[in-house]
C-alpha cells in the first residue's frame, strides 16, 4: 500500500549516491576551472549543486533522511556564509515541504484507521495535502461539528524507513561531515534514532499536544491547537492559520522577526514549568506567527502558533534549577561555584580536572545574550561562537572536548541550540533576560 520507498536496498542506493555525487561534482568543478572559470564561481556552482542534490534526495525519501535534513536546517545560521548561502533556500524549502503521498494511499490509510465510513466524520476533506513532513502529511478538513481541522496521516512503513535511513546515514556520517563543516553528525543521527518510537506513536503525541493546548488555552501569546480525534497513524487537531516561521525568516519585517523571536524564547522557557514537557523539535516548520485579535493589530498582539508535539522531553519538575543557578553564577563571575555545579551534574567527569576560570571563560561568550537587557541574535554572532569552539587550535575547542553532556541534558541542550539557531535565522532582537527571570528556575536568587 505504501508509496514511501521502503526497501532498504532502494533507500540505501539513493543515500549512498550522495557522497559519490559530491565526488563527481568535485571532478566536474576541476574541469570547469581548467576550462577557464574562476575558482570562486566554480565553488559557488558546486555548493549550489550539492545543496540541490542533498535536499532533493532527503525530501524524496521522507523518513529518517528528511528528519535528518530538518535537524540540520536549524543549524544553518552557524555555518560560514560562503557555505550557508547556497544551502539556505533548499533548507528552508525542506522545513515545510516534501513530495506528497498519492491520494489513493491517503484514503486507504484513513479507511483502515478510521473505518470504511471515514468520510462521514468530515463535512469537507481536501485531498491535496497542506503540508508534508518526515513521517506524515497534513490535510485540511472540516470536522463533523463544523470545526476546521488538520488531519495528520502517517506514511505507511514510516517506522522501517526511519530506522533504515538513519542506520545508513550513520554508516557514512564521516563522508557527510564536509557538507556541514564544524558539526559532529553522528551524535545527531544517534539521537534521532533514539526518538523514533515516540515520534511514530500518535497517542503519545496527542497527549503531549492536548496538555499544551489546555495549559495555553487562555494564553495571550501562545496558541496550541487542541486534539479533536486520534487513532493509530491518524491525528486530527484544530486548524490554525498564520505565517510559517520559514516565511518570516525569508521575508518578514523587523517587527515580525523580533516578535516571533521573543515568543519563541518565551515558549521554550515557560513550557516545561507549565506542562512538565519540553517541545523538542524547534525547527521553523513547526511554528506560525498569528495576527493578534486587537483592533490595532500591533506587533505586541501577534501570537506564536506551535505545532507538532511528536518529540517531547518529559520534565515533571520543569527545567532543572541547576541550569538557572549555573547561568546566574556564571554571569556573576563565580567560577568556582559554576565549576562545582557542572561537576555535580556530570558535565565534568570525576576523572577530569579543569581550571574553573578557563571553564568560565569558555562559557561567557555563549551566554552573552543573558547579560544584557536585549540582544540581537545574528548569523554573524553564532558563526563566531561556532568557529571558536570548532577550531582545533583554539583553547575553547580543547576545553570543550573535555566536557561531558549527561544523558538527561541531551534534549535540553539540542533544543536550546536549535532555538538559538532559529533566533539567529530570524535576525531577531530579543529580551532574553526578561524571559529567564520570569521562567527559568534558579536564575533569580530568591535569598
Amino acid at each position: 500500500m505504501s508509496d514511501l520507498p521502503r526497501k532498504a536496498v532502494t533507500r540505501t542506493a539513493k543515500l549512498a549516491a550522495l557522497p559519490l555525487g559530491i565526488a563527481g561534482r568535485a571532478t566536474w568543478g576541476l574541469g570547469k576551472r581548467i576550462g577557464g572559470k574562476s575558482a570562486e564561481l566554480v565553488a559557488r556552482e558546486l555548493q549550489q549543486r550539492t545543496a540541490e542534490q542533498l535536499f532533493k534526495v532527503l525530501g524524496e525519501l521522507k523518513g529518517g533522511a528528511m528528519k535528518f535534513g530538518q535537524a540540520l536546517s536549524v543549524f544553518e545560521s552557524a555555518l560560514p556564509e560562503e557555505v550557508a548561502g547556497p544551502y539556505r533556500a533548499a533548507l528552508t524549502k525542506l522545513q515545510d515541504a516534501a513530495p506528497p503521498m498519492p491520494t489513493r494511499t491517503v484514503h486507504a490509510v484513513l479507511a483502515e484507521r478510521l473505518g470504511e465510513d471515514w468520510r462521514e466524520l468530515f463535512l469537507e476533506f481536501e485531498d491535496k495535502p497542506a503540508a508534508a513532513a518526515s513521517i506524515g502529511q497534513v490535510h485540511r478538513a472540516v470536522w463533523q461539528d463544523g470545526r476546521e481541522v488538520a488531519v495528520k496521516v502517517q506514511y505507511p512503513g514510516a517506522g522501517e524507513a526511519l530506522l533504515s535511513d538513519l542506520t545508513q546515514l550513520s554508516r557514512f556520517a564521516r563522508l557527510l561531515g564536509p557538507l556541514i563543516p564544524g558539526m559532529d553528525i553522528k551524535p545527531l543521527i544517534t539521537e534521532l534514532r533514539d526518538r523514533i518510537s515516540e515520534e511514530l506513536d500518535y497517542g503519545l503525541e496527542a497527549e503531549a499536544q492536548q496538555a499544551h493546548a489546555e495549559e495555553f488555552a487562555d494564553d495571550p501569546d501562545v496558541v496550541v491547537p487542541g486534539v479533536v480525534h486520534q487513532s493509530d497513524q491518524v491525528l486530527v487537531t484544530e486548524w490554525i492559520d498564520g505565517i510559517p516561521l520559514s516565511e518570516v525568516i525569508a521575508d518578514g519585517t523587523t517587527e515580525q522577526r523580533d516578535r516571533a523571536g521573543q515568543l519563541l524564547a518565551r515558549f521554550l522557557f515557560s513550557g516545561p514549568g507549565r506542562t512538565g514537557l519540553l517541545h523538542a523539535d524547534p525547527h521553523p516548520g513547526n511554528f506560525r506567527l498569528l495576527p493578534g485579535e486587537d483592533e490595532d493589530g500591533g506587533p505586541e498582539s501577534w501570537r506564536l502558533g506551535v505545532l507538532d508535539f511528536g518529540t517531547v522531553d518529559r520534565l515533571p519538575g520543569g527545567l532543572p534549577d541547576t541550569i538557572g543557578i549555573c547561568l546566574r553564577t556564571a554571569l556573576a563571575g563565580e567560577a568556582e561555584t559554576v565549576y562545582e555545579l557542572l561537576r555535580g551534574e556530570g558535565f565534568v567527569k570525576e576523572t577530569v580536572a579543569l581550571d574553573p576560570d578557563a571553564v568560565l571563560e569558555y562559557l561567557l561568550p555563549i551566554i552573552e545574550p543573558a547579560q544584557v537587557e536585549s540582544f540581537g541574535f545574528t548569523r554573524e554572532w553564532v558563526r563566531t561562537q561556532a568557529a571558536r569552539i570548532a577550531d582545533p587550535r583554539s583553547p575553547a575547542h580543547q576545553l570543550g572536548k573535555q566536557l561531558n553532556l549527561p544523558p538527561s541534558y541531551l534534549l535540553i541542550h539540542r533544543v536550546t541550540l536549535s532555538t538559538i539557531g532559529v533566533l539567529c535565522q530570524l535576525n531577531a532582537t530579543v529580551r532574553l533576560r526578561e524571559e529567564l527571570e520570569e521562567w527559568l528556575p534558579g536564575f533569580v536568587d530568591e535569598e
